[in-house]
Order: C-alpha cells, then structure tokens, then sequence
C-alpha cells in the first residue's frame, strides 16, 4: 500500500510539494493540516475591522483577539489572504470571492495566498558606517542570499532574494533564502554578514546593529550639506570648519555658503579629490569610522596648512555628518593643529547637528511578481486582471494593506511588511514564499472581465472553517473599500 493510500493520510494539493498528511500532524509548509482526514488550515483566516480613523465605528476589540461570533460585518470588515489558503494547483478559483455593497456599489474581494518564487526584499539600512562594496553578496548562515546595491541619502541598500537564490543555486542556499525573506518579511531580526565588509542585524521598524553596536542615528545630510545648513550659526564662532564625509567632505571657508558670508581662507588643504569649492569626494577608504570612513584620527585627511592664509592661534572644527564625532583644534605657531577641548561656544551646533539627525531604522519592503498562475484564480482570462490593475479599476492590497505597483508589464508590487498584521507571510518549501494578496473591484467590473462570478459569495453568507482572527485594521493605511480612481491608459 502506498503511504498516500493509507488510512486516515490526506493529500494536500496546496502547492507543488503535494504532501500526505498523516492524522494529527501538519505539512511541511505547517500551513496544512490533516484533522480526523481532513485537510484543514492551521492559521486562521484574517479579517480587518475598520477603524474610526478610516471612517468606520468603534468595535470592541484590542489590535487582535479571538473571534466573538459575529459573521462578516459588511464594508465594516475585510476579509483578507492571511489564512486563506491559495488557488494551486492554479486551475481552482480563489479561496473566497466575497462581495459587499460599499457606499450604494456592489464590490467583489478576490482573496488568496500566492506562492511566490519570483519575490525578494528590498532592505534600507540608515547608517553613515560603510556595510560593504556595491555588488558585495550578501550572506545569512553562511549561504548568500543577495547583494549590496546602491548607497542612498545616508542608507545603505541591500537586495535579498529573487529567484536566482530561491530556485538557482543549491538546496540549501535556497532553504536559507526563503527562511530569511520569511522572517525579515514577519518582522523577525535576522542576521546577515556582507562580504569583505561588516555584519550587520536588520528588522524591520528597529535600528540596525552593525558589528554589534546599534545605530542610534542617520546623518543630517553630506558633509557639503551640513555646511550649507549650519554654516550661519558658526560665524564669529569659528573660524574652520571640516564636516568629515566618506562621500562629500564638506569646507566651510572655501564652500559656497562660506563666501556668501565672508568667511575668509584659512590655508586649510585637504586630501582626497575636489569636486567643485568646498567639497571634497574620496578624502578617505569607506569604513565605521568617522563619518563612514575608516579614520579614527580626522588629522589624517589634512595636508600641511598653507601659511599664506593660516595663523597662528586659528581655530578649527571637525565633526562628522551625525554629530558622534567632533573635535576642536587651534594651530600653534608651527601651524599645527592642536587638539583642545570643544568650547561651550561650539557645543550647541554640534548638539544641533545630531538634533536634526533622524533615528536610524531599517526598512523592509516586499516585492513579488503576481504573474502567472494566481491570477487564473480572479479569471479565465488573465490578462484583463493585468490590464485592469494597471489602469486603477482594480485595487490591489497585501493582507489589506496598500501597495505600489511598478510600471510596465505584469503585476509587481512592493509593500512596507510594517503595514501588515503580524505573520501574515508563510513559505512553501519548494522553495517559495507565500504572501497574501487581494483584488477589490466593481462587481461588474468582476464580470465583465470573466470572473468566477459562480463563486460569488456575499460577505454576510460567509461559513468559516475554524476561528477566524479579528484585527483593527492599521490606522496609517486607506481603507481597502474606499473608492477606487481608475487611471487612463496611456
């Protein structure tokens, strides 16, 4: 007898892995369960209650609690994917297409699970400290699972998964991918070590800790733009200042809103490549240190002062673009800059400049391709969703909360894991992720694009299986029932 054939095993076709399920056990995706020979879902269905921020009434109920018997509550409640199982093996209509009359409109939700090969995270880490090259892999448990991309405004960028590390390298580096794209998208900590450069711990909404220090700020600008935004409050104060920079070093006597005061040169002469007055590219390697660099000591990006327009007695500042750093100097007779404690004088501008400096965070964003098969759970025509979604008479929501869609062909879309509920993202180990994904319209619109209109059911009529989990929707987020804007073709 075969292990699928023996009494009481359920087959679950939820995705390609196709498991037997012995009585009393789950998958191994741990989404799926066989219950007394059935095949039942483990978590429960997610449904949003709106909250009087969005226009709807008080309900009475914390951020989550168990169900309290009611069935679903018309425009008052959306019933999300978290929980909803999914379309595969792609030729099923979606778990539930429920429809709700909104404001005098009849509306249709398609709900379901997709199973995503074709995702990854977009992570954006606020530090000034140096993660690692451009292009640098990007390793969790050894095994890598994307690379650095660019650096942006005082963050650093990774890209994480795809399925060129879920499905085309080894088992385990597509294992470890999908574990790490899972947890960061739940809002797990997870650790990751770039190549030749640092290791840092990313969770979404939290600060990053890098080689085990927690960031507590990201910078105010580049080191040219921090002299151009405090460069007023040090006149009379100073006569140097050096904002130290691993990508625009900025001068104040030499930089433009330094000669718009008529602050005069001191003789100051800088290491690294000058790009135009006052700002200097390179004046140091990447690094922790400084400002991003890999100094400790901010002498070491100064050439000898020039004595044409130095003195004796001048006094210097050297800050970094966050404030951590700072030092106070004045050139003795030799022209040498001497360290000497920083006056009360300059205090303030540097308790300025880390008062303008944002809290460090990091940021996650999902990216999937809903592409393929999920939609042949909305249509028998495809393409109509795809058309339909690009010219706004379609909303698409993740776990209910709002998305931005990319261009171009097909359905790509990117959303905050912040603005969804808690673990509303489970994996496949095929290996894929799954994500909840949500399609409101019209219900003539449903129609007219060849809907499963004969699974059309009222959102009041629903039956649930098991409990269902009740949660106020978040506040920050449109309502998913409001009013769609269709946008025209171009």
């Amino acid at each position: 007898m075969s292990e699928a054939s023996a009494p009481g095993i359920v087959r679950c076709d939820a995705c390609p892995v196709m498991c037997n399920i012995r009585p009393g056990t789950a998958g191994a995706c741990d989404r799926y369960a066989n219950d007394g020979g059935m095949l039942v879902r483990v978590d429960p269905l997610v449904l949003l209650e709106r909250t009087v921020a969005q226009g709807g009434t008080v309900v009475p109920f914390g951020d989550s609690v168990e169900w309290d018997g009611r069935m679903v509550c018309g425009a008052e409640t959306f019933v999300t994917a978290i929980g909803a199982g999914t379309t595969y093996p792609d030729y099923k209509p979606a778990p539930f297409i429920v429809s709700t009359m909104v404001e005098g409109v009849d509306m249709v939700t398609v709900v379901t699970e997709g199973i995503f090969s074709y995702c990854g995270v977009k992570v954006k880490i606020d530090t000034d400290r140096h993660l690692g090259p451009e292009r640098a892999l990007v390793l969790a448990q050894g095994e890598p699972v994307g690379h650095v991309t660019t650096a942006e405004y005082g963050s650093q960028m990774l890209s994480l998964g795809g399925v060129g590390h879920l499905t085309g390298g080894g088992k385990k580096e597509g294992r470890v991918t999908c574990e790490t794209l899972l947890d960061l998208s739940n809002g797990k900590a997870v650790e990751l070590t770039i190549e030749t450069g640092a290791s840092v711990i990313v969770q979404a909404g939290r600060a990053p800790v890098v080689n085990g220090v927690a960031e507590d700020r990201m910078r105010v600008g580049c080191g040219s733009a921090t002299i151009g935004i405090f460069a007023r409050q040090w006149v009379g104060k100073i006569d140097e200042v050096v904002v130290v920079d691993d990508h625009i070093t900025g001068v104040l006597s030499e930089h433009q809103a330094g000669k718009m005061l008529d602050i005069p040169p001191t003789g100051i002469r800088m290491r690294g490549r000058r790009s135009t007055p006052g700002r200097y590219f390179q004046v140091a390697h990447p690094g922790t240190g400084w400002g991003g660099t890999d100094i400790s000591d901010p002498l070491s990006i100064l050439e000898p002062f020039d004595p044409k327009h130095a003195r004796a007695g001048m006094r210097m500042l050297m800050v970094s673009t966050t404030g951590e750093h700072s030092a106070y100097y004045e050139l003795d007779e030799a022209l040498r800059p001497i360290a000497h404690p920083l006056p009360e004088v300059l205090v303030q501008s540097v308790e300025r400049i880390a008062e303008n400096c944002e809290p460090a965070l990091c940021s996650v964003v999902f990216v999937g391709g809903a592409g393929g098969s999920l939609r042949a759970g909305v249509t028998d025509n495809p393409v109509r969703l795809t058309r339909a979604v690009s010219e706004g008479i379609t909303r698409l929501t993740c776990g209910g909360a709002p998305v931005y869609l990319w261009p171009g062909g097909g359905i790509t879309f990117m959303v905050d894991v912040t603005r969804l509920p808690e673990n509303a993202f489970g994996y496949v180990p095929t290996p894929a992720l799954v994500a909840p994904i949500e399609f409101t319209m019209p219900l003539t619109q449903f129609a007219a694009m060849g809907g499963h209109m004969d699974h059309v059911r009222p959102a009041a009529s629903l039956v649930l299986d098991g409990t269902p989990r009740h949660v106020k929707a978040n506040a920050e987020n449109p309502w998913p029932w409001a009013p769609l804007e269709p946008r025209a073709r171009e």
